[in-house]
């Protein structure tokens, strides 16, 4: 029996699965504009063989670590010949949130508040949110802001909070070993049918900012010395 599409998206689709849970099948498009890859970019812009594969290998591997950490996530498990994976069924906040985790003052971040802090500067793991709109360009909110529209309760957004940030030192410190430096990194979070958070979606490269010896490397050569 065909699993039921529930949506489809830029770079995944998702499916029913009969026991409940969700299948996610990962693709090979990726978002950007004229033909070059950017992970910020709201629209496909190109396809590039094999990088569904490596987006779906590198959110297992994280993954894994992650719940074996014991913060709840919705993996249940993967299947890398179809390229896809069974995760828990979750509910998003609002229509869509992203969750930021920045070790260092780049991109938006200092784009934003460059007149108070260098390029670069050293940032304690500072978490911040955006509702996801395009059309608005992903405007920031604050936990306030977030419970006041009724997005979210004030423990959903500490819980959120404290889980950024654990699962991001988890993600930060497995780079290191490897000699790259996290600098920020990008999740999504939904929640379960009792209002308890989890990690949802995917942990690629191309939801994360990283250097090497102070040299920025693009997501797909990320992938490769990921995986080298």
């Amino acid at each position: 029996m065909e699993n039921k599409l529930l949506y489809r998206g830029k770079t995944k689709d998702v499916f029913a699965l009969d026991n409940g849970n969700c299948l996610l099948k990962f693709k090979d498009d990726c978002t950007g504009k004229d033909g070059v890859f950017d992970p910020g970019e709201n629209s496909v812009g190109l396809t590039i063989d094999g990088v569904g594969d490596v987006n779906l290998r590198m959110s297992i591997y994280f993954f894994e670590k992650i719940n074996a950490a014991g913060i709840k996530t919705h993996y249940v498990n993967a299947d890398l010949e179809n390229t896809t994976m069974e995760v828990l069924k979750a509910k998003v906040f609002g229509h869509g949130l992203e969750v930021i985790c920045r070790y260092k003052a780049v991109g938006s971040f200092i784009r934003r508040y460059g007149a108070y802090i260098a390029d670069g500067a050293d940032l304690d793991a500072y978490v911040e949110t955006t509702l996801k709109d395009d059309a608005k360009g992903d405007p920031l909110i604050t936990k306030d802001g977030l419970v006041a529209i009724g997005v979210m309760t004030e423990k959903q957004y500490d819980d959120i909070k404290d889980m950024t940030r654990k699962i991001t030192k988890i993600v930060a410190d497995d780079l290191k070993e490897k000699g790259l430096d996290l600098y920020d990194i990008k999740f999504e979070f939904g929640y379960d049918a009792n209002g308890d958070v989890m990690l949802i979606d995917e942990i690629a490269s191309g939801n994360m900012r990283v250097y090497k010896n102070g040299e920025y490397i693009d997501p797909m050569t990320l992938s490769k010395l990921f995986f080298a």
